[in-house]
């Protein structure tokens, strides 16, 4: 799955990105109402004006989460530059955003570092407090949970 931070940068989508079913479920006597409305008596104009706003709120919605995304993730950036410049990389801050959590091999898979060096950088960045470790199986998970609150938000 391609980053969103990047697909919004570059104007491209492969997920969507509005759902809707927040507004709907939000007002669902209001949805129900004008659907019957469109179904009994051909009445689109309200409907239609339902749907548009649905879309309006959610988009205000959605533009606020991916600033606050962006706004943590340069915040992260600068302290990782700050507190750990021998860590630091653009690229393995913004990795540590593509999810909520990051693996050994994805910082391998990303051509960031090698097996053993991407393990110390993710162990690092965790014993900074920036990510959080925790054993999954055989493998390590190293949870981002600054963004995962954010994205856990519903307002």
């Amino acid at each position: 799955m391609l980053n969103l931070l990047y697909l919004v940068d570059k104007g491209l989508l492969d997920i969507p990105v509005l759902y809707l079913s927040r507004h709907i479920i939000r007002h669902k006597a209001l949805y129900y109402r004008h659907l019957l409305e469109v179904t009994t008596r051909q009445d689109w104009e309200e409907w239609i004006l339902f749907i548009l706003e649905a879309v309006r709120t959610t988009a205000e919605w959605t533009t606020a989460k991916i600033r606050a995304i962006r706004e943590l993730l340069d915040e992260t950036g600068t302290a990782i530059r700050q507190q750990m410049p021998k860590v630091y990389s653009r690229e393995l801050t913004e990795l540590i955003f593509v999810n909520p959590y990051c693996r050994i091999g994805d910082v391998v898979k990303a051509d960031i570092a090698k097996r053993q060096t991407a393990a110390v950088y993710l162990k690092a960045l965790a014993a900074e407090g920036l990510l959080e470790e925790i054993k999954a199986g055989r493998e390590n998970l190293y949870i981002n949970p600054p963004l995962l609150a954010l994205l856990a938000e519903r307002e």
